[in-house]
């Protein structure tokens, strides 16, 4: 009796129809291939934000390499626990390892080793996984800074890396430091919007060609 005293839509499939119907009439995708809109379309899902269209930029070839490491079985490398969590397995094409050693137990201490943010010292730990890997990261500024001195320094290159992290110190910076590198295909959110929602959004979205 009491489930039926509001009137709203209970079935979990049509909420995700009615959802993605709504975000493709009103969001402008027409800069998008049809692959790129659909990754596009999540991060609208993730965020309630139909203009964020907009402040995302594709590289070329960015979905064609994330997707093909996927279904190679490649892990996905998250900054944040909340990226790790999010992703949904039943979509991973290749039961994909995903991968977060934010809460490795000397990380403070690689933080301190290396004067910067545990999230940075975390990706110091990447190295035996990111050859081929799609890089996830959805929190941290520093970590993409980082991400991006350890392949200028020589470390394996992922085959694809999703840059959207969050805030109001470095992330725009970090964004806009992935797009003028330019040697790994990659998708980001410019200006301070970001979040680990929005990458997991991504993922799931280039895991799985199902809407």
């Amino acid at each position: 009796m009491r489930r039926d005293m509001y009137d709203y839509i209970r079935d979990g499939a049509e909420i995700y129809r009615q959802s993605f119907a709504t975000i493709r009439a009103e969001a402008d995708l027409s800069g998008f291939s049809e692959d790129e809109a659909r990754v596009v379309v999540r991060v609208i899902h993730a965020c309630g934000m139909v203009d964020i269209a907009r402040d995302v930029v594709f590289t070329p070839g960015f979905y064609q390499a994330a997707r093909e490491a996927l279904l190679d079985g490649r892990p996905i490398l998250c900054d944040s626990q909340m990226v790790a969590h999010g992703i949904t397995r039943s979509r991973l094409p290749a039961e994909n390892e995903v991968v977060c050693t934010l809460d490795a137990p000397d990380i403070v201490e690689r933080a301190r080793a290396i004067g910067n943010t545990r999230s940075a010292a975390a990706l110091d730990l990447w190295v035996d996984w990111l050859d081929g890997a799609v890089v996830a990261i959805g929190n941290a500024p520093t970590a993409l800074f980082r991400l991006l001195e350890l392949i200028d320094e020589g470390a394996p290159c992922p085959a694809a890396i999703i840059g959207m992290p969050v805030g109001f110190v470095g992330a725009a910076e970090s964004k806009e430091l992935l797009l003028a590198h330019g040697r790994i295909p990659s998708v980001v959110v410019r200006g301070r919007k970001g979040g680990s929602a929005m990458a997991v959004a991504a993922v799931n979205a280039i895991a799985s060609e199902v809407e």
